[in-house]
């Protein structure tokens, strides 16, 4: 008799785990074989129609068989990421849009050139497709949204295994490691779902604010003329406006490299403080239908898990939104400075997209809804404002050299008053400045030395009643030092 790894035999007569056969055959592509429906769902608690007992083993075949490294399945997320990016019209980029985006891109780079101190990238620009998008991006979607989903996936698995009838959780046996699987496969094809549903919005990869590929500058030709529809303006013009935001982004995150670490950083830091309202879960694993592992892709998209804030959570989140929007409003200005003289549509389009930021489009409401989190810089408006003010008082070159550390950055309060900001930072300094030379003096031990005149002016000699052995007052040589 062949041995059961689900559940093991140590001989012929030991009788098996009929699930876990089950399971092992169907795993190994063997379908439902000889198994008999009907005594399984009378075991288990399953529906104990044959029909529909095999197609939902069908439909959760892959979800429980498919194996990964941890919580969540990143394989399907992939595949699955891929499979909506091309399930609407994705056509391949043409050898005209990649010309044409490298010299939209080339042109910005000229633009900018004359509005900011930061230098060019030299980066090649690039031409995507919606599934080239995927694939350059997915590692730092991973990165983002790994604790979160780590977090759900387990919840998800507990709450199944909590919720199984008795007689189900007997027959598992060492089978219930893929529920695990089937928690995080779940939770993979819905995080997938979600970023092949936003690359059907973004223009660029960083039109989210976010540098999701690394050392790139790119547009998406079928997305930037999606962008274009009704607008009634040149698309040349919408093209070239995109070029210079895809490229000030760009050239802020090479130039300044402390910053898309520090950006990412911080909404990983968020991402891991996120608590997870298990009482959803456990409600939602109470209500589910075997037969319909959709209905849970349903509830994911409809924000079922989404994760409860705590104080400290709003506090991050506050930090975020408020680099963010730093981010978003430094690429604004200098865009607008660029285009006003050269493109005659650039306000109008500067208006589009920052109502288009401020709104995000259905895909970035779904993926909010999944992970909870929203990337979008609510406060642009007042961060682009804060821009223009310190180049008005700074300049160009004073402007730019806040990026220089990130202890310089503005704050939420620095947002609530623009133009406060330079006296604000100038108290602060001059503070800093303050300590910096009292700790300098103390490590020199000059605080150990008596100042110059302290006998004169009150020091300890002069709190001397100067009185001698014999009882005279103020007796003492003509400096007014006490005799020895």
């Amino acid at each position: 008799m062949t041995s059961n790894p689900l559940n093991p035999s140590n001989g012929d007569d030991e009788p098996k785990d009929p699930l876990a056969e089950m399971l092992q055959n169907l795993m190994g592509g063997k379908g439902m074989g000889d198994i008999d429906p009907a005594e399984l769902a009378k075991a288990a608690g399953l529906p104990d129609d044959p029909n529909l007992l095999a197609q939902m083993f069908s439909q959760v075949q892959a979800m429980m068989s498919a194996s990964s490294d941890g919580p969540v399945n990143w394989q399907l997320a992939h595949e699955n990421a891929r499979r909506v990016a091309a399930s609407g019209t994705d056509p391949s980029v043409t050898a005209a849009q990649s010309r044409e985006v490298d010299e939209a891109l080339r042109l910005a780079e000229l633009w900018l050139d004359q509005v900011t101190e930061l230098p060019a990238t030299g980066l090649i620009g690039r031409a995507w497709s919606r599934a080239e998008w995927v694939e350059e991006t997915l590692g730092t979607w991973k990165r983002l949204t790994e604790p979160v989903a780590n977090s759900i996936a387990n919840a998800l698995s507990s709450a199944m295994t909590e919720q199984m009838p008795e007689e189900m959780k007997s027959m598992m046996g060492g089978a219930s490691s893929m529920l695990q699987n089937m928690g995080g496969a779940i939770f993979g094809m819905q995080l997938g779902q979600a970023i092949g549903a936003l690359s059907a919005e973004v223009v660029s990869s960083t039109d989210i604010g976010v540098p999701l590929a690394d050392l790139e500058m790119a547009l998406l030709p079928a997305n930037v003329a999606k962008f274009g529809e009704g607008l009634s303006l040149p698309e040349n013009d919408i093209r070239l406006f995109l070029a210079v935001r895809e490229a000030a982004h760009a050239r802020l995150f090479v130039q300044v490299p402390w910053l898309r670490g520090h950006l990412l950083g911080a909404i990983e830091a968020y991402a891991r403080g996120i608590h997870i309202d298990t009482s959803k879960i456990e409600e939602l694993a109470r209500e589910l239908d075997p037969s319909n592992p959709e209905g849970i892709q349903d509830a994911l998209s409809q924000g079922v898990f989404m994760p409860q804030r705590t104080p400290a959570q709003d506090q991050a989140l506050e930090k975020l939104e408020t680099a963010l929007a730093l981010v978003e409003g430094w690429v604004d200005e200098l865009t607008a400075a660029a285009t006003e003289k050269l493109l005659p549509s650039a306000a109008a389009l500067r208006e589009t997209v920052r109502r288009r930021r401020a709104t995000g489009g259905p895909a970035e409401h779904a993926f909010s809804s999944l992970v909870g989190l929203e990337l979008r810089p609510r406060r642009l408006r007042e961060a682009a404002t804060l821009w223009a003010q310190l180049k008005e008082e700074r300049g160009v070159e004073g402007r730019d050299a806040i990026w220089q550390h990130p202890d310089l950055l503005p704050t939420a309060a620095d947002l609530d008053d623009p133009k406060g900001f330079s006296e604000r930072r100038k108290l602060a300094e001059a503070s800093d400045t303050e300590v910096d030379d009292a700790l300098q003096k103390l490590l020199s031990g000059g605080f150990d030395t008596a100042e110059p005149g302290a006998d004169e002016s009150g020091g300890e000699a002069t709190g001397d009643t100067g009185d001698d052995s014999s009882g005279e007052p103020g007796a003492g040589d003509e400096s007014g030092s006490p005799k020895a």
